[in-house]
């Protein structure tokens, strides 16, 4: 079976097809800048673009930044808050004709990791961390998901650990590999002091450097980054419309 997977992030949302037998896209996936922060609405368009581009007309998987609750979007940190409350999978099926339906962004990504990816065959807990525009957590034991976990939002100096630790805050903040790690390590101290996971799995684009900024943390558990990269979201966003 065939699903659209659809990743939306603060600054883009991606998506390709996706075979969901083997966890693989069947195409190039396709980029959508959204440099202004959409309403719902412009949202929704974008999501019937991006379809219309591989001509689609099966199911369509979406991974949102915020609390899901049977397709209603109960938070939105990052994107337009006309989103809270919306019933999400509703609302963009009417605007594209398809059936769509909506998962947390990173326990989409997570789906993907422990059914295909880093996370395949780990007992016990596995901690999923998207750095993004924000920070995003799916939480795993023995490969079954607590959903809507948002371990981004813990406090540090305050303040929502995602204004310092995301990939976001490290360009706004102009630090460097080594700068940034010291702040992700005390973030990651204070997961690994609640939750004590028996594996971290990195995802986001910033994954893909990991070779950069891995070797300055300092923490206990296992760090790995995530087997599909960036493309987590959108091989879990489709995943996410067989559970």
């Amino acid at each position: 079976m065939n699903i659209l997977g659809i990743d939306i992030g603060g600054s883009a949302l991606k998506g390709a097809p996706v075979n969901v037998k083997t966890g693989t896209l069947l195409g190039e996936r396709h980029r959508i800048p959204t440099p202004d922060t959409l309403s719902p609405k412009a949202m929704a368009a974008e999501i019937k673009a991006l379809a219309a581009h591989f001509k689609w007309k099966g199911p369509v998987g979406v991974g949102f930044p915020g609390v899901i609750h049977d397709n209603v979007i109960r938070t939105s940190a990052n994107l337009h808050k006309d989103f809270i409350g919306l019933d999400g999978g509703k609302f963009f099926s009417e605007v594209t004709g398809l059936k769509v339906s909506l998962v947390n962004d990173a326990d989409a990504a997570g789906i993907a990791e422990v059914r295909y990816g880093a996370g395949k065959g780990v007992k016990g807990a596995v901690l999923l961390l998207t750095f993004g525009t924000g920070v995003g957590s799916a939480l795993f034991l023995d490969g079954q998901l607590y959903p809507n976990s948002e371990m981004g939002h813990l406090l540090m100096k305050g303040k929502s650990a995602e204004r310092f630790v995301s990939a976001a805050a490290k360009e706004r903040r102009e630090l460097s590999y080594k700068e940034w790690a010291r702040d992700v390590s005390d973030y990651l101290v204070q997961v690994e002091d609640i939750l004590w996971p028996e594996l971290i799995i990195v995802g986001g684009g910033i994954s893909a450097d990991h070779a950069k900024w891995f070797k300055h943390l300092k923490i206990r558990t296992p760090i790995v980054p995530a087997s599909f990269l960036n493309e987590a979201g959108i091989v879990g966003a489709a995943l996410s419309v067989l559970r």
